[in-house]
């Protein structure tokens, strides 16, 4: 009987490692982010935009909005199965780990984005399907080649990154406007530092895997200059949207305090005096932890003070 029982869920636990197999070539993390910023960008449409958005088409546009980023993550998986293999991070997705078929997770992917570009568009508006297009372009066409050649493949790849708190916003009101481009610009600088931490901590994957990264390509210092740059930016960014209308005392003390303390992080790194190989780690770690505290407590204060 227990044999008989064994034999049985087999194929069950089959179908739910299949499935999760699927559910990992979306990047759920990213994804998940997706959801978050999407959101935001819609409900701030509706406190300062002027914005009236139905239950139908909010839903409609958050999954069109899935369904496009979790289908370049999944073609970027297909393009990318050989670097993926060679780190340590990702070397247990799908396609590296031989559990998935390259072809299948190319044709999952060209599904997704089939589904997600006609549904924003009939359901929600065209132009959030053409931003949506064009951030899908970027980053499956630009940004995933680009990694192997230049560290600007960082730049090209935020763009899209920071495509989901402004299709958000489109999807509500159906222009760009000051307030998404805001939105946009804080989640496009915020990326910079994030991935330039990851970068640096991860520097010898990297190298191995021939991807060309600041770290590796020009060197620590020019790295945390970086930092500094784009974390300025970011809190310039950030405080765009006091005028705008994000102008709540809990929003304005979040953006000034988180912000200086995220710049106070980059800042030290460029401080430090140990600039050789790998003396930056625990920093770019400490930076990596700022940059996930920073995010959400900013989002939420500004969904509390719009």
């Amino acid at each position: 009987m227990n044999a008989h029982a064994s034999v049985a869920s087999a194929p069950s636990s089959s179908v739910v490692s299949v499935l999760a197999d699927v559910v990992r070539l979306s990047k759920p993390r990213v994804t998940a982010l997706v959801i978050v910023t999407g959101l935001g960008g819609m409900w701030l449409a509706s406190r300062i935009g002027g914005a009236t958005l139905d239950w139908v088409t909010a839903v409609a546009a958050l999954a069109g909005v899935l369904l496009i980023v979790a289908a370049a993550n999944a073609l970027n998986m297909y393009l990318e199965r050989d670097v993926d293999a060679l780190m340590t991070r990702t070397r247990d997705r799908p396609l590296p780990a031989g559990r998935m078929a390259p072809g299948v997770a190319k044709w999952i992917g060209i599904a997704w984005a089939l589904m997600s570009l006609p549904l924003l568009a009939t359901t929600v508006n065209p132009l959030t399907a053409v931003l949506a297009a064009v951030a899908f372009a970027l980053y499956v066409g630009v940004y995933t080649p680009l990694k192997r050649v230049s560290p600007i493949a960082l730049i090209i790849g935020a763009v899209p990154g920071a495509a989901p708190p402004l299709l958000g916003w489109t999807a509500a009101t159906g222009e760009i406007g000051a307030p998404g481009l805001a939105l946009f610009a804080v989640l496009f600088f915020w990326q910079l530092p994030h991935f330039l931490a990851i970068a640096t901590f991860r520097r010898q994957e990297y190298e191995r895997a021939g991807l060309k990264v600041t770290p590796t390509v020009r060197g620590e210092r020019a790295t945390r200059v970086q930092v500094v740059l784009y974390t300025l930016a970011l809190v310039a960014s950030s405080l765009a949207l006091v005028p705008l209308g994000v102008d709540g005392p809990v929003y304005v003390i979040n953006a000034i305090v988180l912000g200086a303390l995220f710049i106070w992080v980059g800042a030290r790194g460029l401080a430090s005096a140990a600039l050789v190989p790998d003396a930056g780690v625990a920093w770019a770690r400490s930076l990596f932890k700022m940059s996930l505290l920073y995010l959400p407590l900013l989002i939420a204060a500004m969904m509390v003070s719009a």
